[in-house]
């Protein structure tokens, strides 16, 4: 999906740079000279950076609990 309809900017496009490291909205902004027309693709790009840079939870909290080993 168009993201950046000024610049033909897609959302592959922005989360692929992001993947590769591009981390910041003004890294995204120098590479594909999104934002800077009409602006209103603002919104969503900064949407598509938190999403992806949102930290995962790949395992429960740890705790101080002695582990039990059957």
């Amino acid at each position: 999906m168009y993201i950046c309809v000024c610049k033909a900017v897609t959302d592959s496009q922005i989360l692929t740079a992001i993947d590769n490291g591009v981390c910041t909205r003004k890294k995204l902004i120098h590479c594909f000279g999104i934002g800077k027309d009409c602006g209103k693709c603002n919104k969503e790009v900064s949407a598509l950076l938190e999403q992806r840079m949102s930290p995962v939870q790949l395992l429960p909290s740890a705790t101080n609990q002695p582990i039990t080993i059957i």
